[in-house]
Formats: C-alpha cells, structure tokens, sequence
C-alpha cells in the first residue's frame, strides 16, 4: 500500500473535532484546510453554534479559500453579536492570514484559556 501524495486521498487529511467549554463551541481543527476539505470545513462550521474557538494548532496548511470560510464566519459572528475567537494559529502553517493583512485583524489567541478569558 503506497500512502497518498500532495494531499492526495482526504481520508486522514482534516479532523475536526468540537466539544463545548463555557456555552462556546470549540472546535478543533487537524490536518490540511484547502480546497480538498473546504467542503467538510464548510459543513462543519454551519453546524457550530452561534459562539465558536477554532482552535487551529493542528493545521499543517491553510489556504485562502479556507481562510475565507473562517473570516466569513467572523463577519457573520460580528454581525449577530456572537463570540468568536481563533487560538493556536502558526504563521508557518496559515501564511496566507500575514500575506492578506488579516492576521492582524481575525481575533487571536495564543491559547484556548485567553480566548475564553477574552470572550467571558
């Protein structure tokens, strides 16, 4: 058996996980966000709750249209006054968020417990 290449094969290539801390829907993201698994990423999100942490630290890679899933669902979430909040994001797997300027705009955390604490 010979394993898939280039992302190749999205059997393994994204897991999401959620479980709810504080009435916010924390959702853990590992593997590869690009168009192979921008669907499952989609879907995943409708079904979150008003109040999302995507917690990205296992994100090996990220691309712009995964980036724009994610900042939709900021826009929305500032919209309808919901908590939303970004932890674990690593420049040298989510490039693209430095590359389009919204790094410095997308609410970022280090770690879960500062963006529980910012969004009290």
């Amino acid at each position: 058996m010979t394993m898939p290449e280039n992302g190749e094969g999205t059997a393994a290539a994204l897991s999401l996980t959620s479980s709810t801390v504080d009435g916010i829907s924390v959702i853990r993201v590992d593997g590869v966000l690009d168009a192979t698994t921008r669907e499952q990423f989609a879907d995943y999100l409708s079904m979150a709750g008003a109040d999302v942490i995507l917690d990205l630290a296992g994100v090996t890679f990220m691309d712009s249209r995964a980036l724009g899933l994610i900042v939709h669902h900021w826009q929305t979430s500032l919209t309808s006054g919901s908590r939303f909040a970004l932890v674990g994001v690593e420049y040298s797997k989510s490039k693209v968020m430095w590359i389009t300027g919204l790094a410095q705009r997308l609410p970022l955390y280090d770690t879960l417990d500062d963006a529980l604490a910012a969004l009290g």
